[in-house]
């Protein structure tokens, strides 16, 4: 009987090896290949495959920021637009550009999958940029001389229009997509993928920040002082470069896919959990309902936040799970089910405390780079450089936090506490948080300080163009808000990849990207208000001209804001339950009220 069970054991091991090796061959994480069969390991995914993507992205963001952060310039001199209407149309147009990827989401997740929601959003992209383009060149098309006319041709606004929301339409199938698809590149059950997609998340925001760095650069310069047509002709054609270098690397991705609506899962376990809300607890969370690992993707371990939704996977009485192999999914939910869907209601309070830092970030593109218009920004006695490139110290400080977070502050992290994120991912947004708050009071003395230059020069000594004060006084807040980012921006991709069920992850990445679009719009939401209530008190915080508003006020109002917003955020991540998964695959069986152990 000993040696029986001696053999067993040994039997049991070697097949256990043989599992170990097989997983380190193929990649058994839900993802196909281009053909369709399981992924081999070593010859897709990772960084081979990411690094495709990554080219992409940085295309994307330098065309994005190229445009987004002298959007301001462009309606106020070429549109002639005054700067609180300029600062409402940016603000919306960042809004929707970063709500699309809503829509892009989930058709990706529920339809398309994300590749090919790439390659429909690329079209779109280049459908914009060309009719950009072609605004600038054609002479039909192009706005009329700024020295002879105060309004551009009617033709040209429409068309200006027409392409920058294209660009959007664009974005809400890039930006969802391009990031979760490149996470997918790394398995979350192998150990040393998992620990590379921690990197990923931070190397991606790198090459996100080099793009924002040559947009408000070098395309902003050509922009300014070159040609605003020359600019959109070198976008264009370094995004469908990009887009061919994406598509030749096809063979090497991992694909996912798309397995329905994720909200309808959703929806059955709050109908079946409200339909069995009379029945009692049972006495061991064992005892509810869940399948077999091999039934569908990973499994996640059972929480007890939330229990009312716990009821969904009650197994009643007349329910014979032994003959019924597909249960009804309105009446019968698996634990799985039911902690995807804690998953999105644990996500709603981050999402909302989140909103503040969307706010402080609007300010980048509007009134920070309408402060720049009026300082001295010559470098040297001849060159000056243009409004939005002082945008280039964030992007700066982004990248240098980054790296060094990546490369010596994890590692520290790991050794001190054991966790091999190094601190968890809410704490990384916190800290974040607190430079937002550091940005908008730093944002509001130098607004101070810059009135009072223009009292002294402006309306007592009677000087006309630029101040004497150099648009550099601007770098500390754009800094401080860089480093913010690199955490906060960077925590919340990880965050909403990591924290939503697995098949809404494109919409997961879209849901953060929403953080910035409401911030947008809140933004706008902000200075109407306080422009209606200041307006009563005699003098509004936002005229026509910026030397006679008072941003440094507006400033003030969000740095409070923010603080109060840290305080609820602080306590909300104390409480929060982070997303479990059961990487063993083995489930209770409840199939008869008992709880036995079954191998997935």
């Amino acid at each position: 009987m000993e040696q029986e069970m001696k053999n067993c054991t040994t039997k049991g091991e070697e097949e256990t090896v043989r599992g170990e090796d097989d997983g380190n061959k193929w990649v058994y994480d839900s993802s196909l290949d281009h053909k369709g069969r399981v992924p081999l390991r070593t010859s897709t995914g990772v960084w081979k495959a990411a690094l495709f993507i990554i080219v992409i992205e940085f295309s994307e963001r330098l065309t994005y920021f190229g445009t987004a952060t002298n959007l301001i310039s462009y309606l106020t001199k070429v549109i002639h637009q005054d700067l609180k209407e300029a600062a409402k149309s940016v603000n919306n147009w960042a809004g929707v550009t970063t709500m699309m990827p809503l829509l892009g989401g989930f058709f990706a997740d529920a339809y398309t999958g994300r590749f090919s929601m790439i390659l429909i959003s690329s079209g779109l992209y280049l459908m914009g940029m060309g009719l950009l383009t072609m605004s600038q060149f054609i002479p039909g098309l192009k706005p009329c001389s700024t020295d002879t006319c105060s309004h551009p041709r009617k033709v040209h606004e429409v068309v200006f229009f027409l392409a920058i929301y294209l660009l959007s339409l664009g974005t809400g199938g890039h930006k969802p997509c391009l990031e979760s698809f490149g996470a997918d590149q790394f398995d979350d059950d192998h150990t040393e993928e998992r620990k590379q997609k921690m990197s990923y998340f931070n190397w991606w925001s790198f090459a996100l920040c080099c793009g924002l760095l040559l947009g408000v650069t070098l395309i902003v310069y050509l922009e300014d002082y070159v040609s605003w047509g020359l600019a959109s002709l070198i976008l264009t054609a370094t995004m469908a470069v990009a887009v061919m270098i994406f598509y030749f690397g096809k063979p090497f991705y991992r694909y996912r896919v798309p397995e329905g609506s994720p909200l309808t899962p959703m929806l059955q376990v709050l109908f079946a959990a409200i339909r069995k809300r009379n029945l009692p607890y049972p006495p061991n969370p064992a005892l509810l309902y869940e399948k077999s690992h091999k039934d569908k993707g990973r499994l996640l371990y059972h929480t007890n936040n939330l229990r009312f939704l716990d009821k969904a996977a009650i197994v009643e009485g007349s329910t014979n799970l032994l003959t019924e192999k597909q249960p009804n999914p309105w009446r019968l939910a698996t634990v799985t089910e039911v902690e995807e869907m804690k998953l999105v209601i644990n996500i709603i309070p981050i999402w909302l405390t989140s909103l503040p830092f969307g706010v402080s970030l609007a300010q980048t593109t509007t009134f920070f780079v309408k402060q720049s218009s009026t300082m001295n920004r010559k470098i040297g006695n001849d060159f000056e450089i243009p409004p939005a490139s002082i945008h280039a110290l964030s992007a700066i400080a982004m990248m240098v936090s980054v790296a060094i977070y990546d490369k010596i502050l994890v590692r520290m992290l790991r050794r001190a506490t054991g966790n091999e994120r190094g601190i968890n991912i809410l704490q990384r947004i916190g800290f974040g948080m607190i430079f937002s708050i550091l940005a908008m009071a730093t944002a509001a003395i130098v607004e101070m300080k810059r009135l009072r230059v223009v009292e002294k020069e402006i309306i007592l000594g009677g000087k006309t163009g630029t101040l004497s004060m150099s648009a550099f006084w601007l770098g500390p807040q754009y800094i401080i808000l860089g480093i913010g980012d690199s955490f906060t921006l960077v925590g919340l991709q990880e965050y909403f990849y990591d924290q939503v069920p697995d098949s809404m992850r494109s919409l997961g990445i879209a849901i953060y990207l929403s953080v910035i679009g409401v911030g947008s719009f809140l933004s706008s939401f902000l200075i109407t208000l306080a422009d209606h209530v200041t307006k009563k008190s005699g003098t509004s915080w936002f005229g026509k001209d910026t030397n006679k508003s008072r941003l440094d006020n507006f400033y003030w109002l969000l740095a409070v804001l923010n603080g109060l917003n840290l305080c609820v955020y602080v306590l909300l991540a104390k409480r929060y339950t982070y997303k479990d998964v059961n990487r063993s695959g083995i489930v209770a069986d409840s199939y008869k009220g008992e709880s036995k152990v079954l191998e997935a």
